[in-house]
């Protein structure tokens, strides 16, 4: 894994905020603030997708990230941006805006719903009390 693919990757993505990155199995994970949004892997950056964004990406032909597991390929919701999107900043944006979308979804899908109990709880603690 090069280090240049690295730092172009967090080059074309700084627009968004702040990123960091992080090793993961044999690649990086890059992420904008606490918000997973792309993996490079094979030397290639993938975006973060979901069912909004797939088909923006799917009717560009862009590549799906695939790996081989026990025997089989399996894949994930990351897909590589259009060519012309690698040149700049300003090109990946939208496609960058697209990943960042993605991971919001899935934080927003990812928190549990608040029970009856809880709703309850936090709307008696939020009525002022009476002094009787």
């Amino acid at each position: 894994m090069s280090k240049e693919l690295l730092d172009h990757a967090l080059e074309l993505l700084a627009p968004l905020g702040s990123l960091r990155s992080r090793r993961m199995f044999g690649g990086w994970g890059l992420y904008v603030e606490d918000l997973f949004i792309a993996i490079i892997a094979f030397e290639q950056l993938f975006l973060k997708a979901d069912d909004v964004t797939v088909p923006r990406f799917e009717a560009l032909g862009c590549r799906r990230f695939e790996y081989e597991r026990e025997g089989k390929v399996a894949g994930l919701r990351y897909f590589c941006p259009p060519e012309e999107a690698l040149e700049s900043p300003a090109l990946m944006r939208p496609w960058a805006q697209l990943a960042l979308e993605a991971a919001l979804r899935a934080r927003q899908k990812a928190k549990p719903p608040a029970t009856a109990r809880a709703k309850k709880a936090a709307a008696s603690a939020a009525r002022p009390r009476s002094k009787g």
